[in-house]
């Protein structure tokens, strides 16, 4: 059981999530992109959410700055979490468009209200679970994109909800987190993704008109 907790750690670190909502999104939409686009947009969004920061974190950790990839300590995290605003920032302007990709548009839209919620409570010293912002967040989205396009993908929402209770588990296991700080982590990866879902929602409409 202690190795299940432990590989929770790492295999739901938050992240892999932008990309993993990513990838869902690209393997799932019922619409058709042309192949070379969607490899071309993943590659970006793996370059920019994963290889990015962890060239930055171990920038960070050579310079002091953070002792390991789970950032423990709150001052820690003010760094990552700022730099990751403008990695999520970029990836708005600079990788998708809302007219194109609405429901990754705003999902990313949702993660860099997570991110910027996060950062900002560090200034009054309070730690979030980033673990669980990053598995409540990707679960909001997939179940909203289900809900959206009538998909019953039962087996893949239950298996993310045992995943975010199974991370929350280890983190309280290695006591890393308190069950106050999962709680708020769960509502800041959860309200935003859904606040989010009605913008999305309307422009998935209009831009079926559009192309209809």
């Amino acid at each position: 059981m202690k190795l299940i907790l432990k590989l929770a750690s790492y295999l739901f670190h938050p992240l892999w999530m932008p990309f993993a909502g990513s990838l869902f999104y690209f393997l799932f939409i019922p619409r058709y992109f042309p192949e070379e686009i969607i490899k071309a947009k993943l590659l970006a969004i793996a370059i920019i959410t994963i290889f990015i920061p962890i060239v930055f974190y171990f920038l960070l950790k050579n310079l002091g700055k953070v002792n390991n990839i789970f950032l423990e300590k709150v001052e820690e995290r003010k760094w990552p979490l700022f730099f990751f605003l403008l990695l999520s920032f970029m990836v708005l302007n600079q990788i998708l468009n809302i007219y194109n990709y609405p429901g990754l548009y705003y999902y990313f839209v949702g993660i860099l209200i997570s991110s910027a919620i996060t950062y900002i409570l560090t200034w009054f010293r309070i730690k979030l679970s980033l673990h669980m912002v990053g598995m409540s967040g990707l679960l909001m989205f997939v179940a909203g994109f289900c809900i959206y396009f009538h998909l019953y993908f039962i087996y893949t929402i239950s298996f993310l909800i045992v995943a975010t209770g199974l991370t929350a588990s280890s983190r309280l296991y290695y006591k890393a987190h308190s069950g106050w700080e999962i709680v708020l982590g769960v509502l800041a990866g959860l309200i935003p993704q859904l606040l989010v879902f009605n913008f999305w929602f309307t422009e998935y409409r209009m831009s079926d008109l559009f192309l209809g």
